[in-house]
């Protein structure tokens, strides 16, 4: 059945009629699968016929029996080790869902479909896949020989709401000793760092930050693929482009951040720092451009200038360089990371540390203040390190 609406709703996009030119490309919308499904011949009742339209749409369009997951509001990552080995992160740490995906072939066209539609190609020759899909969410994939027997899939769901500071602090991510500080970091045009490691809620405190900007200011934000959307009025996105088959068209993020810099940016921003564009954007905070912002993969905040360092090499920036430019161009560092809370496993901001050179004329982050992101057991709270007080009077 599904191969025949499929051939309809081909059909239907390809031939003659009002507005076919306008929407040719486009996903179809439920009506149109509904009407494929009615052509069927099948007879279904109003209720049977809205199932079956999702079912449908989810595995011809979206992923299959996956795409529930991905539909559910606080899912973040759906990730598939095998057929019968799916796992769920609702915010709270994996969790093992029950879901039926066939055999170890059918997990693998599964696999193919979600790169293709992702414009990306995924088979024996190009087994691994690193790819967007239409409706945003970000698709990693690999196939055997790679893998063991079918394929792996990742997806990371990117999330339709944008949280301020506020909701933060309410969710517990942020204390509320440092809800002050965060504001006047932004306020104060302070350049701030954003490290912790995969899935800790870097992006979304970097869009709860983006939001404090003042709303007649410009922010101009460079991203691999489009993940930030602060609640903001004046937001540029540029995002990075791959080489097309023959090698052309390439647009990296080095590019995207030399181009910023000449859109009259107040605030220029960095989704990631993967590589050498490291050595551009701390170019751009050594001239004039004040209250940048950036997140960086990291386990800690004084492995921060490690990290910058090895990047900064991709650039061929050498080390005294990389700490010239980085103490004069960075002021604190905020760093996220997963811990558990009476049961629970959640994301707070984990320590904030000050960025400052060392006597050896190297860079180096002092740890400012800290939390183990419990509340209510004595001595859980924040606790100030040694640079709180240079921290605070600065920029709170």
């Amino acid at each position: 059945m599904l191969d025949g609406v499929r051939d309809r709703l081909v059909r239907a996009a390809a031939g003659p009629g009002p507005g076919r030119g306008d929407t040719a490309g486009e996903t179809p919308d439920d009506a149109a699968v509904a009407d494929a499904l009615r052509a069927s011949g099948r007879v279904l009742g109003s209720t049977a016929l809205r199932e079956l339209t999702r079912t449908a749409r989810a595995e011809i369009f979206g992923a299959g029996p996956l795409q529930r997951f991905l539909d559910e509001p606080g899912v973040t990552d759906v990730l598939v080790n095998g057929p019968d080995d799916v796992w769920v992160d609702r915010g709270a740490g994996l969790e093992r869902v029950d879901v039926a995906l066939g055999g170890p072939d059918a997990v693998r066209a599964l696999a193919v479909r979600l790169a293709a539609a992702g414009g990306q190609r995924l088979d024996d020759a190009a087994p691994v896949v690193d790819a967007r899909l239409p409706d945003g969410t970000r698709l990693h994939a690999v196939v055997a020989p790679v893998c063991a027997a079918g394929a792996v899939i990742s997806l990371r769901v990117l999330r339709t709401r944008t949280f301020g500071i506020a909701d933060l602090v309410a969710g517990g991510t942020v204390p509320p000793a440092w809800e002050r500080l965060l504001r006047g970091l932004v306020a104060r045009r302070a350049s701030v760092l954003v490290s912790g490691g995969t899935g800790t809620g870097k992006t979304t405190l970097l869009a709860a930050l983006l939001a404090l900007v003042p709303p007649d200011e410009r922010i101009v934000c460079v991203e691999e693929a489009r993940e930030l959307d602060p609640d903001h009025p004046h937001v540029v996105p540029l995002t990075a482009r791959r080489p097309n088959v023959e090698g052309a068209g390439g647009v990296d993020l080095a590019d995207l951040v030399r181009a910023a810099l000449r859109m009259r940016p107040d605030r220029i921003v960095l989704g990631e720092c993967r590589g050498a564009e490291v050595r551009e954007v701390l170019m751009a905070l050594n001239t004039g451009h004040e209250g940048g912002l950036a997140t960086i993969h990291a386990n800690d905040v004084e492995v921060v200038p490690a990290r910058l360092e090895a990047l900064a090499a991709l650039a061929g920036m050498d080390r005294a360089a990389v700490a010239a430019q980085a103490v004069g161009g960075l002021d604190v560092v905020l760093h996220l990371r997963r811990v558990r809370v009476e049961g629970t496993t959640r994301r707070v901001l984990a320590r904030i540390g000050v960025v400052r050179g060392d006597e050896r004329g190297g860079l180096r982050v002092d740890v400012a203040a800290s939390w183990d992101g419990g509340t209510a057991p004595e001595g859980s709270g924040p606790v100030p390190g040694p640079a709180w007080g240079e921290l605070a009077g600065r920029w709170s």
